[in-house]
């Protein structure tokens, strides 16, 4: 199922109501679901590889005590944070600064991932620093999408809700 965009993620709580929580494709949703978004914003960190791995190995661990605790969604949301963490460092090492789509995010698209019509710059000479931060999350992320508990409750998830 596609990640759902139109929820109020303002007022939805997915601790208390997981079946609405869609798994989407990649990153979608990474800044929205609520309570998890705040919970694992403040350890991501990318500026340097001595953080990355700091800010993965704190996420890393988030998604070990969500899956203890049978919170899936928890999970899902840490795994994004991690593929997001990879994703970002990847970015800046490609284009320095972390702009790579010229021009501003339609007002109708914030929030949601793709170009949305928008140019890609050209890439800066690869930033040795932030290849190497994205190094790190990017084993992180592996790491957490083929953990078997992790992909047991997916399916049960998807088993579940349909989703």
């Amino acid at each position: 199922m596609p990640f759902d965009y139109t929820l109020d993620f303002h007022h939805v709580d997915f601790r208390r109501q997981p079946e609405l929580y869609r798994v989407g494709k990649g990153e979608q949703g990474v800044l929205l679901v609520e309570p998890y978004k705040s919970e694992i914003l403040p350890h991501w960190r990318f500026r340097t590889p001595e953080v990355a791995r700091e800010s993965s190995e704190q996420i890393y661990g988030l998604f070990l005590a969500y899956l203890k605790a049978q919170d899936f969604v928890g999970a899902d949301m840490a795994r994004k944070f991690l593929q997001m963490g990879f994703t970002r460092a990847r970015r800046y090492a490609n284009h320095r600064g972390g702009k790579k789509y010229d021009g501003p995010v339609p007002d109708d698209k914030k929030g949601q991932s793709g170009a949305h019509g928008r140019a890609e710059l050209p890439r800066s000479p690869e930033d040795p620093e932030k290849a190497a931060a994205a190094a790190i999350f990017k084993r992180k992320w592996d790491e957490a999408k083929l953990n078997p508990d992790y992909v047991q409750q997916m399916a049960d998830f998807k088993a579940r809700y349909g989703k």
